[in-house]
């Protein structure tokens, strides 16, 4: 302990003033030459924990889809075999969506308390728990055809939505905390481009000619475990989170030398980066002091209106029908009249389509404004959505209207895309001041999840009973979502958070609606400049 006490007033008394010493000296061309970049180390970290982690989210997502009646004959005859009789369609019914949902519950839990066990055992720390339970569910999959437990396909779904919501509220926040300033939005879209991959391998392999069949489907819900068991070997080699240990830990030698072991370059090429975790550091002993609570998030009139955009977003996202399209895809199909096969690829072009809208969606982010981008998806997202509920409505009196019935599936992912699917997740880092932030966050995310188990419920049921007519709902939930973000969601790109919070402050004053009301006009103007 004395040594390290030691090094500690070494590094604090002669590198760091030896630093900023010598920084005025440095050329321009030097420090451009030493700007750090895709270090081994960092690709690795981003590699590893997108393929091992943030896939695995995506894929227990979207891997439930096909193999469905499958597995719910495996729980209709694990029934009979215990109670001498069958359950009721309903039932059977009932209890599938529990276990779908059981994915869900855990996220919610995990989601909430990522950022609390972030600080306390470490962003590694929170990751290697990933894996723990990813594994562990992974075995009770595979174990519970043979036992004839359908209780374990509950347990296996709880502990990996944990994990899930651990690695949806960590990873990102452990990878922007690796990369350096300039490869920090690069890096930013891994978690949610892992996730689409997870989604798109999910519904790959559970194809009822791979693994989505009655010999393999405990293979199929299983499978995601080998690359968790290689993403655990890789893990003591990657690095600790220098922010996490320099800011929060406030262990700074121990801070800088990972700098260096990321990054492979000489001290002076870090020295930016050792001011601004040291700016990092004053603000969160602020915000510390300030204690920014549950209590104090909710009942702060200033936070009214960035909460109700954060939380109305984050539950939208979900509520607005694309759970529907991922989890119960297979149903659609099958009214669409599909055969199996024919099922099978049009699930696998929405996992293609989303995928391709992840990577599209840094150029549009990049491209254009956050308010014009969400209200355009939520636009054609509702045209697309009452196109599918017209089609399967009319679905047996016109047969080539299964085909219309496939492209208002695609347009929906599409559309989502654009805007809907990658703006809930950053654009509450950008109305929050750091103090309230985490809190902020965490409701937001609470939300999200909440939205995702409300529909994994509830829409068998309104299948069952309104059928294609619950489609409209989700054109309900998403226009009044566009009215609400046209009149009080700020511009946020390009923008001060200073600035942002003084836009919010009048809460839902008529003064907001005039400010966003001039800036939609402005954006419109932007997109004929652009047009034209």
């Amino acid at each position: 302990m004395e040594q390290g006490g030691v090094s500690e007033r070494l590094f604090n008394k002669e590198i760091i003033p030896s630093i900023r010493k010598r920084s005025w000296q440095l050329p321009y061309s030097d420090i451009s030459i030493e700007r750090p970049g895709w270090s081994k180390l960092l690709i690795l970290a981003g590699a590893s924990t997108t393929i091992g982690l943030s896939q695995t989210v995506g894929y227990n997502l979207g891997v439930v889809n096909t193999p469905a009646e499958v597995i719910k004959k495996f729980c209709n005859d694990t029934i009979f075999n215990r109670y001498g009789q069958y359950p009721g369609k309903y039932q059977l019914d009932l209890i599938w969506s529990f276990i779908v949902s059981m994915f869900l519950v855990g996220g919610a839990v995990g989601s909430l308390g990522g950022s609390y066990l972030a600080d306390k055992i470490g962003r590694k720390g929170v990751l290697i728990l990933c894996t723990v339970f990813q594994i562990l569910s992974a075995i009770l999959f595979l174990v519970s055809k043979p036992s004839g437990l359908m209780e374990l396909l509950f347990i296996g779904r709880l502990l990996s939505g944990f994990a899930s919501g651990l690695t949806t509220t960590v990873v990102p926040m452990y990878l922007i905390e690796l990369a350096p300033l300039h490869l920090r939005g690069a890096i930013g879209v891994l978690c949610p481009l892992g996730l689409t991959i997870g989604v798109l391998a999910g519904q790959i392999l559970s194809m009822h000619n791979i693994l989505g069949n009655t010999n393999y489907w405990p293979h199929c819900l299983a499978v995601y475990a080998v690359p968790v068991i290689l993403t655990a070997l890789i893990l003591p080699i990657l690095p600790e989170s220098p922010k996490y240990l320099f800011v929060i830990k406030k262990q700074h030698h121990l801070a800088f030398q990972q700098l260096k072991r990321i990054r492979k370059t000489g001290e002076n090429s870090i020295r930016l980066e050792i001011e601004e975790l040291k700016k990092e550091q004053v603000n969160n002993e602020k915000s510390t002091a300030d204690n920014w609570n549950l209590r104090r998030v909710l009942t702060d009139r200033s936070l009214l209106l960035p909460l109700l955009l954060v939380c109305s977003l984050q539950s939208g996202q979900q509520l607005s029908g694309i759970n529907a399209v991922f989890f119960y895809s297979n149903r659609i199909f099958i009214a669409a009249g599909l055969s199996v096969e024919e099922r099978e690829m049009a699930t696998i072009g929405t996992g293609i389509c989303n995928c391709l809208m992840a990577i599209l969606s840094i150029w549009t982010m990049s491209r254009f404004t956050r308010r014009l981008c969400i209200q355009v998806s939520l636009l054609t997202s509702a045209v697309c959505l009452i196109t599918l509920g017209v089609s399967i409505m009319y679905i047996e009196l016109y047969p080539w209207v299964a085909f219309l019935s496939i492209v208002g599936v695609l347009g929906f992912v599409l559309c989502y895309g654009i805007g809907l699917g990658p703006i809930p997740y950053f654009v509450g880092s950008e109305l929050f001041e750091v103090g309230p932030r985490p809190t902020a966050m965490a409701l937001g995310s609470m939300c999200n999840w909440g939205g995702n188990l409300i529909v994994g419920l509830t829409f068998p049921t309104l299948q069952l009973t309104i059928g294609s007519a619950s489609f409209f709902i989700f054109v309900a939930v998403v226009l009044g979502l566009f009215v609400f973000l046209r009149a009080y969601l700020p511009e946020t790109k390009g923008k001060d958070i200073s600035e942002i919070v003084q836009l919010c402050s009048p809460g839902l004053a008529l003064s907001t609606l005039e400010t966003n009301a001039e800036e939609s006009s402005q954006d419109i103007e932007k997109l004929n400049k652009v047009d034209a």
